[in-house]
């Protein structure tokens, strides 16, 4: 099985718990999830999910002034934001569990 069409259902939650530790810019956000182990994630896939989550009213956006460059975009959680992170931790984490009991005694 391919991680990356693992990594297709469940990267709207590993986005919204990278910024539930700290807010962040779109490649700080990827650079979250590899550190986390997701080495598979695609820059365009992270930066694409962002924009989705903040249209869909998620998120929260403010520009910084960046020394090295052009502004940087960061996203944070607001409060639907982390009902939805707490949502679909809940549901991971019955399918994790489901899933676990479906191929832990193979």
């Amino acid at each position: 099985m391919e991680p990356s069409q693992l990594l297709k259902g469940v990267l709207d939650l590993a986005v919204l718990a990278v910024l539930d530790r700290a807010d962040g810019y779109g490649y700080e956000v990827v650079r979250g999830l590899r550190a986390a182990g997701l080495e598979e994630v695609g820059d365009a896939s992270v930066y694409g999910t962002l924009r989705r989550l903040y249209h869909a009213g998620l998120l929260t956006s403010y520009v910084v002034p960046s020394g090295e460059g052009p502004h940087r975009k960061y996203y944070s959680l607001n409060a639907p934001g982390r009902d939805r992170l707490r949502e679909a931790t809940g549901t991971w984490r019955a399918f994790a569990k489901t899933m676990e009991g479906l191929v832990g005694a193979a």
